[in-house]
């Protein structure tokens, strides 16, 4: 049975996101979405969802149909609430005294520990928030589900949770998933769409099988591509030809034939389409070269809250030049802690931590808050030292953040762009020590693969943290995880 319909679908404002999209959903599919930053993937949920128009064509609904959409952000108006609440009142008003079983059954299945039940949702991890809105829209009983990155903000806990839910109890619920995360969407998606602006291609495989086919028929349009471009160019000539020829024997035979010769040309060009990429903006990273064996070394060092409670212990750490630490373990556990430890020992004394003076440390937190949200990324890049306005429209660009976001504050950019900046923003710094805390969060596929071979290409020493499996386990060389107070070292991420 088909749910929903697309025919000729385009959004083009201010910029063509996608156009001509046709595709249709059967019950029991879940489709990967997957595009570039800043493509359209968002835009799409939300015509889906009927909180957006499309420019082009139409969206049809079966008759009856339950959308349940799962924004990325919390909305304001939730913050405040309880966590218990907030899914209560996700319920109609009819319902919410008699049918709160409904809510238990809800957070039962995402498996939400009963301590977090009456915390508001503010005070909770950016996991739980992302579990919270799934969880308030599924007490609804929607017939299909959109999800919009549903995997940000989680831990591998999380991640296990969502995923056996979805493929578990929610199998049969066909569902419309923005993501980008790659082993995720192997695991739960059954077909792949990938959104361009001018020919979207979709496959009925999950995201890694429907990859090597969207290479594979890339590689054919780009060969038909050049072999019509050569038609094109032989034609205008046999045109040029034939016109001179007509011109000089004062044949109008011959002129016709050129004429008609010339029209096929432009016919053939109108057609011509070069191969899109899924790459827009270059991800690279920079290094300043060190001496230093080892550039932060730690011992007897215990990692606080902000209150100065006790999260984990360290006996002794050393990280060495060409190291990539991936720190792992769930969310409260203290990794983003440990950051802030590293950031303040590059700017004082730190008892028990030692960092060394030719280290230069570029830093990336999650949330971004190193980015001025009031400025634009045009005047946060030209004023950097050696970059005037024409170089920072250039690198900005390359980056994948395009002239009209330049020129917006970066509190309005997307979560992608603003990511993206972070990255560029690093890399113009030039430190020789990363630490990078969820640097692929928000971050489109081809990026996280730019991002992991500059790491590499590199051989940049960092700390990683990343709940993403793929990204870490492609490019770190020491694992270490938080686990009963302290932090230990593993062989590699399986099984942590």
């Amino acid at each position: 049975m088909t749910l929903i319909t697309l025919r000729d679908v385009g959004v083009a404002s201010p910029r063509t996101l996608f156009q001509n999209l046709n595709l249709s959903l059967y019950a029991d599919q879940r489709i990967g979405l997957v595009a570039s930053n800043g493509s359209g993937k968002s835009t799409l949920l939300r015509c889906v969802a009927g909180l957006a128009e499309p420019d082009t064509g139409a969206i049809t609904l079966a008759r009856g149909l339950r959308i349940g959409y799962v924004p990325q952000n919390l909305p304001e108006n939730l913050r405040s609430l309880s966590l218990y609440e907030a899914i209560r009142r996700a319920l109609p008003p009819q319902a919410r005294d008699q049918e709160t079983w409904r809510v238990d059954v809800a957070l039962g299945e995402l498996d939400t520990p009963p301590e977090l039940h009456d915390r508001c949702l503010q005070e909770l991890s950016g996991g739980w928030q992302r579990l919270a809105l799934l969880a308030r829209v599924w007490v609804t009983e929607p017939d299909i589900l959109l999800l919009d990155e549903p995997t940000n903000h989680l831990d591998s806990d999380k991640l296990n949770v969502l995923e056996n839910w979805i493929t578990g109890i929610a199998a049969r619920t066909p569902m419309l998933i923005a993501s980008h995360d790659r082993r995720f969407l192997d695991t739960c998606t059954t077909h792949t769409l990938f959104l361009r602006p001018e020919i979207s291609r979709d496959y009925a495989y999950p995201y890694s099988q429907a990859h090597k086919l969207l290479v594979e028929d890339d590689a054919a349009q780009d060969r038909q591509y050049t072999r019509d471009l050569k038609e094109v160019g032989r034609l205008r000539r046999n045109a040029g030809s034939l016109r001179n020829i007509g011109v000089n024997s004062g044949s109008d035979l011959l002129q016709k034939k050129a004429m008609q010769l010339k029209a096929r040309a432009e016919k053939l060009e109108e057609t011509l389409k070069p191969v899109e990429s899924l790459r827009r903006g270059e991800i690279r990273l920079a290094s300043s070269s060190t001496h230093a064996k080892v550039l932060v070394a730690l011992r007897d060092v215990t990692i606080t809250t902000p209150i100065g409670d006790t999260l984990f212990q360290i006996d002794k750490l050393d990280i060495y030049q060409g190291d990539r630490v991936v720190l792992l373990g769930q969310n409260g556990t203290g990794k983003t802690s440990f950051v802030r430890l590293l950031k303040r020992a590059t700017a004082e004394s730190v008892a028990g931590t030692r960092v060394s003076p030719s280290a230069i440390t570029g830093f990336m937190d999650q949330g971004m808050s190193h980015l001025p949200e009031r400025q634009t990324p045009h005047r946060l890049i030209a004023a950097l030292t050696g970059i005037g306005d024409a170089q920072a429209t250039r690198l900005l660009a390359s980056a994948g953040v395009d002239i009209q976001a330049q020129t917006r504050a970066i509190a309005l950019l997307s979560p992608g762009q603003r990511a993206r900046l972070a990255l560029l923003k690093l890399r113009l710094e030039t430190p020789n020590f990363y630490v990078l805390d969820e640097p692929t969060n928000h971050v489109d596929i081809p990026g996280q693969q730019r991002l992991e071979e500059e790491l590499l290409a590199q051989g940049a020493t960092a700390v990683i943290i990343s709940h993403d499996r793929q990204f870490v386990r492609n490019v770190g060389t020491r694992w270490l995880a938080i686990k009963n107070g302290h932090l230990r070292e593993y062989d590699g991420p399986e099984g942590l």
